[in-house]
């Protein structure tokens, strides 16, 4: 199943894509994404009875609603960072032994279509396509291997870094979290729809050029692996997003250095999530 929030009549809601419509919950009691995801099987199995006798007054054409991130304020935006054994070496560091973990502040998630500002004080914007999870049911110090029972479902985002904030320190946070660097979506697929989420093409293509291609199965660090550690540390919550760090072919490795310019449109591509598109701006 593939969930989205999206806005219609000014108000956004969760809903279901079916087809080329979108069927809103908001009627099935359903406010937003984080009360589905929360809301577990129970949920699960009242949004399919909704489904099947919703009312026409639930039911828009996708092309008539604005698609919003599919998780607009996560309760966290955790990110892998280094967790591509080439992008590693591509940024001169040390292969991780364990998880390079940063967050980025749920403010900076932003929509399909949405705009990418590039900040006055940053010359060395740069692109990061990104696969992430999503959990379902929480919990603290979750065992590898129940790792499924803790995934919702899985989705797009791009892990936009000014580099010269972020290496102005050790700590990463400030180039990774300005306004509009967390572009999400389109949807939420859910896990049941996703066989193998580490067998999965990933691809960043900007004005029509392939400048990241990978696959999924080259993390060095796994789901299961990352949700033990993660769990570890702190409780994973309904809604929290897991991005799990890009491949190699970002701007600040190559030569010239490709950095991100405005009239630039980026365009993640994760095979069986469907296509995240932006365009940059300045700001």
């Amino acid at each position: 199943m593939k969930f989205l929030t999206y806005r219609r009549n000014g108000s956004a809601e969760a809903g279901v894509l079916r087809g080329t419509d979108v069927i809103g919950l908001k009627g099935a009691g359903f406010a937003d994404m984080i009360s589905v995801i929360a809301g577990g099987a129970e949920a699960r199995q009242k949004i399919d009875k909704w489904l099947a006798e919703a009312p026409a007054s639930a039911i828009a054409p996708l092309s008539s609603v604005k698609i919003l991130a599919p998780m607009p304020r996560p309760p966290k935006v955790i990110c892998v960072g280094l967790n591509y054994r080439d992008h590693a070496i591509e940024s001169n560091m040390e292969i991780p032994k364990v998880p390079t973990i940063f967050s980025k502040f749920s403010n900076c998630v932003v929509g399909p279509g949405d705009n990418i500002i590039l900040p006055k004080l940053s010359a060395k914007p740069d692109y990061e396509a990104e696969f992430a999870f999503v959990i379902g049911k929480g919990g603290r110090h979750i065992p590898a291997d129940r790792w499924r029972e803790h995934v919702f479902g899985y989705t797009i985002l791009h892990d936009v870094s000014a580099r010269d904030y972020q290496l102005a320190t050790t700590q990463w946070l400030m180039g990774k979290t300005c306004d509009t660097f967390a572009p999400m979506g389109p949807y939420l697929v859910t896990a049941d729809e996703i066989a193998d989420p580490h067998a999965l093409d990933i691809q960043m293509v900007i004005n029509g050029e392939t400048l990241q291609s990978s696959n999924t199965k080259h993390l060095i660090f796994n789901i299961p692996t990352l949700i033990e550690y993660l769990s570890g540390s702190f409780t994973l919550e309904p809604g929290d997003v897991v991005s799990t760090g890009t491949p190699a072919g970002v701007g600040a490795s190559r030569t010239p250095p490709r950095w991100l310019r405005p009239g630039d449109e980026c365009v993640v591509k994760v095979q069986g999530l469907g296509e995240l598109r932006n365009p940059v701006v300045a700001e």
